[in-house]
């Protein structure tokens, strides 16, 4: 990235204001995103099955699925209780995915989808043509757009990854759209949240073997959907972060987007207020914006000079119904 494209972009001013998170990027007052009353909630839809991925040259179509919402189960079977303990040591793909689904499942119990099946379709068309160009192609990703005015986003291990509707409102572009998208698919890629449930599970199984706590790993199971939630709804390191930005961008970039997508939307939120309450948290919990595109900058370089006929795609990008 040339520093008078970057010099460039930080001059334009923009009156929207946008998130990125988690959690990529998160953080839902408690108000409109009680995550103790998500723990109670079971998403009772399941919405289609995984559809072929669409190039970023084709028209998404009905035929691409939304979001498949997890029905959370609290009753214990028998089948439940005899079959083998989760590996938290060494997650398997499958058990990643089945705790991400449980943990997908109660934050939406908070926040449903947004009723716009035009909407969800759209979104997870983009969402998983992005997600093709990644290293973790084969993951049953799943995308939705939720009920909240709030500017945010989420990721649950194994692939499912949920924007809020305000969020939606501010982009522009199918670009801007990809590189959040990215930021978050990167997340799951790098297993961001699940390594930190990883260490807090076996710190919590250790206790238990000493403590007796513990006397099922359904215990264990319970508490680690808890506090994937609210992990899921808090900021990562900085690290993290950083490294969801340069992996977003390079899987937006690859899928045939204009690369300048993610930048825009950090160049946009970083002229929000600080008294802006749907961003206040942001700025607490996570690197400031500039913080964030600096490092970008830094790490991408001049490398981004060479790409030709990046895809911005405005006139696909599905307009929000008021």
């Amino acid at each position: 990235m040339k520093n008078k494209q970057l010099n460039l972009a930080h001059k334009k001013l923009l009156t929207t204001t946008l998130i990125v998170g988690l959690l990529s990027a998160l953080s839902l007052p408690s108000a409109a995103f009680d995550l103790k009353g998500a723990l109670k909630d079971a998403v009772q839809k399941e919405m289609g099955q995984k559809p072929e991925p669409v190039t970023p040259v084709e028209t998404p179509n009905a035929n691409t699925s939304p979001v498949d919402a997890a029905t959370a189960n609290n009753t214990t079977t028998s089948a439940e209780a005899t079959k083998p303990a989760f590996n938290w040591k060494n997650p398997s793909k499958d058990e990643e995915i089945a705790l991400g689904r449980e943990i997908a499942g109660n934050l939406l119990g908070a926040a449903p989808l947004v009723k716009d099946v035009a909407l969800q379709k759209y979104v997870n068309a983009v969402g998983r043509w992005v997600a093709s160009q990644s290293e973790r192609a084969d993951l049953p990703w799943r995308f939705g757009v939720i009920e909240s005015d709030d500017l945010n986003a989420f990721a649950a291990p194994g692939g499912y990854i949920m924007l809020t509707k305000g969020l939606y409102r501010q982009l522009t572009n199918e670009a801007q759209l990809a590189g959040v998208l990215g930021h978050e698919i990167a997340h799951v890629v790098k297993k961001h949240q699940l390594k930190v449930l990883q260490k807090q599970q076996l710190l919590n199984a250790g206790a238990g073997f000493l403590s007796g706590k513990y006397a099922k790993d359904n215990d264990l199971i319970s508490k680690a959907i808890g506090s994937g939630a609210e992990i899921s709804a808090r900021s990562l390191d900085k690290s993290a972060e950083y490294e969801a930005d340069r992996l977003g961008l390079s899987y937006a970039t690859r899928a045939g987007y204009e690369p300048y997508g993610l930048p825009d939307v950090l160049q946009a939120l970083g002229h929000s207020s600080k008294n802006d309450d749907s961003v206040a948290l942001l700025f607490k919990t996570h690197p400031h914006p500039d913080e964030r595109l600096s490092a970008l900058s830094n790490a991408v370089g001049s490398r981004l000079d060479s790409v030709k006929n990046g895809k911005t795609l405005e006139n696909r990008f599905y307009q929000l119904k008021n």
